[in-house]
């Protein structure tokens, strides 16, 4: 047994938090030792986040169409990505998606939305009855991923029974404006700030395999740490046609684990949910991602790409005698009957309800915006 990778594990287990240093020099295990991570990693899983798994799912309700120009992304107006165009789900499509996800064991059910941010539109008219009925109906956790949000955006978000957001921060700060030039970084972090003010609980992560270092994963983990994220959403790049890093070569399977188990250093007591790019860079070793440290991962299709069938991930839980945890939260009701979007601080240039929006001050009126 490696001692040095013991004594960090054990300082974990008894409750402390370890530092920058003790994080960099796990990323250095290499050869067999790999193993050894992999061990304590996973007695750091059960030690707090005990035996059981949670599976969580997924909607893209609107699809395409986006402003932004994240370079992994299909959904960018800017790249010629199989996703380019908008389209959108119906009520009953995205409703069923969530039925279908509480069938399946998901303890979560976000609805995904393209797009810098949710329009007023778009919260009041079209997704405030789909989320009040998933939250009141109690089946799985009603969240949403609709991009930035503003504390009135959030609050609207909370009374009509959403309790969980995710926004990644998908890298680290210095890598940041290599994979984003069209939003900055402290508006992702400012989202998180806003919705925890709200009381949403957090999930966020990141992509790794888009041409960063080490230093920058653990800026990522460190960050997320301080911010306080409840569940960190581990995606690896599956590299998509069309886009700028369309030619990033897949990181290896023991990297992937390697990520993971030191992340669960990092956030000993945060759920780690392993998502996209799972299949394709995992390959054969899907199933190490609990030994590796994890306790949730994406069951069904992703944004833009197919995951697995549900049957296959959950023989996988099964084989490793292991059991799946669903949602038992119950229902949540709407704060009011009739839930209403306050004023927003601006609405920029694409009406989008955005705090610190780069262009809003030029695109606002002279006036109080976003009447």
């Amino acid at each position: 047994m490696q001692p040095r990778i013991a004594r960090i594990a054990e300082r974990v287990l008894a409750g402390q938090l370890i530092d920058r240093d003790d994080a960099r020099s796990l990323t250095t295990i290499a050869g067999d030792d790999i193993y050894d991570l992999f061990y304590w990693a996973n007695k750091i899983r059960i030690r707090f986040m005990g035996r059981d798994v949670k599976f969580c799912a997924i909607v893209a309700a609107k699809v395409g169409g986006c402003s932004e120009d994240c370079k992994f992304c299909a959904q960018s107006e800017h790249y010629d990505g199989p996703a380019k165009e908008q389209s959108q789900l119906t009520d009953d499509q995205v409703l069923q998606s969530a039925w279908h996800a509480a069938e399946v064991g998901a303890d979560s059910f976000g609805i995904v939305n393209s797009g810098r941010g949710p329009t007023r539109r778009e919260l009041q008219d079209w997704l405030k009855p789909i989320m009040m009925k998933i939250a009141s109906e109690g089946k799985t956790r009603a969240c949403a991923t609709l991009g930035a949000l503003t504390p009135e955006t959030a609050k609207f978000l909370y009374d009509c029974g959403i309790r969980r957001i995710n926004h990644n921060i998908e890298t680290s700060e210095r890598h940041y404006p290599n994979i984003v030039s069209t939003h900055p970084y402290s508006e992702r972090i400012n989202t998180l700030k806003i919705a925890k003010e709200a009381g949403l609980s957090l999930c966020s992560g990141g992509i790794f395999g888009m041409g960063e270092v080490w230093d920058d994963r653990l800026d990522m983990m460190f960050t997320l740490r301080e911010i306080g994220v409840d569940v960190m959403p581990i995606n690896f790049l599956n590299a998509i046609h069309g886009t700028p890093l369309a030619g990033q070569p897949r990181l290896a399977p023991m990297e992937c684990l390697k990520i993971i188990a030191i992340a669960r250093f990092v956030l000993p007591t945060a759920e780690l949910k392993v998502a996209g790019g799972r299949e394709v860079c995992l390959r054969d070793l899907q199933s190490w991602i609990f030994f590796a440290g994890a306790d949730s991962t994406m069951i069904g299709n992703y944004l833009t790409t197919y995951g697995r069938k549900p049957e296959t991930d959950h023989q996988m839980v099964m084989d490793l005698g292991l059991m799946w945890r669903t949602y038992d939260g119950g229902g949540v009701a709407p704060t009011s009957a009739d839930p209403t979007l306050s004023r927003v601080s601006y609405t920029g240039k694409h009406n989008i309800p955005i705090l610190y929006e780069r262009e809003a001050l030029a695109a606002a009126p002279a006036g109080p915006a976003g009447h």
